[in-house]
């Protein structure tokens, strides 16, 4: 395939065959945004240049009406942040800080899906750079494992890149593998930040490595997947192993009217087995949180006092920014480890809106979709990874790392747009630019 790539694919080629590269200099947080921004200029070069720009770089069609709405919701998130700046008096220097951050972070939820939506950029491209991306997974899976056990150190070392500003040093350094606290045995986190984020990620490594037609390389792409969601040891991960793989092959079924009949006479079952199903998700979900019963116990805490802070203090705009923790929460910042209450205690109501308006309409495409044949299977895929995701992590800081999955979401919105928008691409014969 790498023969005919045009040059925003051999870009976006190069990205995820270097991951494990950039990622061992500490560089990946870097990376993403350039990569947003590269790539989202690129396409409104595209569209204002038209017919006079190469023909392989030419725009398949105007912007989806789903990608204006991710646009619009990022913008409407970057004022929220200046009017709760305002509101809370927190001065010139911190309102630019931040700015900064929404550019490396809530603005590639928009630059990636315009990005796919615009540029000539096949599905085919992003399918086999993940499985790539997999087959270094799999080469460095034993040294890896066999770290902690051998005494190796667990970081390796931080990246002089943390001087331009970032959530945290955990992003520009190297681990190895880290140590649970609570049961002091050690996880892996592979080329992310932290376990749970790497388990996600390992998420959407099975889902983009389904859509392989190459055997060889969707057995790589599945294998480095489930190796990155059982190491990680994240809960969260096992849950998207299964939901975001089998649910979106699921969904054709609601068109079926036998589907339907099964579904009534299972219903009707539960008149007699639903107390004794009713107990056993009960005792799982029970089991589930006692997994890891102390990170359950620091979550709901965290989202308890963000929940009260931003109804009692900073309803429509929020509070601007996070607030250090106290010892009950393990000093994690007030308004981390969840998207939605983190949300509303930073950006207040207006930023929620700004985020779930594209994000329902977004997944409403893809399950409609998904509904109708493959096309849709690996959209939804990604959407309910991402819908997962923000219900344990923070979106935007993330977003560094999920812009395959971005851009695929804008590939998608242009496959469906309607009337239909995308055209074939011209790639050329000789190789890239």
């Amino acid at each position: 395939m790498t023969h005919d790539l045009n040059p925003a694919e051999a870009l976006i080629s190069r990205a995820l065959r270097y991951t494990w590269v950039f990622y061992a200099f500490g560089a990946l947080y870097v990376v993403g945004p350039v990569l947003a921004w590269l790539l989202g200029g690129l396409a409104i070069l595209s569209l204002y240049l038209g017919p006079a720009i190469r023909a392989d770089l030419r725009a398949v069609g105007p912007v989806p009406p789903v990608v204006w709405a991710w646009i619009a919701g990022m913008a409407v998130m970057l004022v929220a942040l200046w009017v709760g700046h305002v509101d809370w008096g927190l001065g010139l220097k911190q309102s630019i800080k931040s700015s900064i951050g929404w550019a490396k972070g809530w603005a590639l939820l928009a630059l990636f899906p315009l990005a796919g939506a615009v540029l000539p950029i096949r599905r085919e491209v992003l399918v086999r750079g993940q499985c790539v991306v997999g087959l270094w997974t799999l080469i460095l899976t034993p040294i890896l494992f066999a770290a902690p056990y051998a005494g190796l150190p667990e970081r390796i070392f931080t990246s002089p890149l943390k001087a331009i500003g970032g959530p945290g040093p955990e992003y520009f350094s190297v681990f190895l593998f880290t140590w649970d606290p609570a049961s002091w045995t050690p996880r892996w986190q592979f080329y992310a930040p932290w376990s749970p984020f790497a388990a996600l990620l390992g998420v959407l490594q099975v889902c983009f490595a389904l859509e392989e037609r190459n055997i060889r390389w969707r057995s790589i792409g599945v294998a480095a997947g489930v190796t990155m969601i059982l190491l990680s040891k994240s809960r969260m991960g096992l849950v998207g192993l299964v939901a975001c793989t089998a649910g979106p092959r699921m969904m054709p079924l609601i068109l079926r009217g036998w589907a339907w009949q099964a579904v009534a006479a299972l219903t009707a079952s539960l008149a007699m087995a639903g107390p004794f199903l009713l107990q056993a998700v009960r005792d799982g979900i029970s089991a589930f949180k006692g997994a890891r019963a102390d990170s359950t116990r620091v979550r709901a805490t965290l989202q308890r006092i963000a929940g009260e802070r931003w109804e009692n203090e900073a309803y429509w705009f929020g509070h601007g920014t996070v607030h250090p923790g106290a010892h009950v929460v393990e000093y994690m910042p007030i308004g981390s480890h969840h998207t939605w209450w983190g949300l509303l205690f930073v950006k207040g109501m207006v930023g929620l809106l700004a985020l779930l308006v594209p994000l329902v309409w977004q997944t409403g495409l893809a399950l409609i979709d998904a509904a109708r044949g493959p096309r849709g299977r690996l959209p939804l895929s990604v959407m309910m990874t991402i819908v997962l995701l923000s219900f344990g992590e923070n979106l935007e800081i993330e977003a560094y790392m999920l812009w395959p999955g971005l851009l695929l979401l804008g590939i998608h919105a242009a496959e469906t747009a309607s009337p239909p928008v995308r055209k074939t691409a011209v790639h050329p014969v000789s190789g890239p630019a």
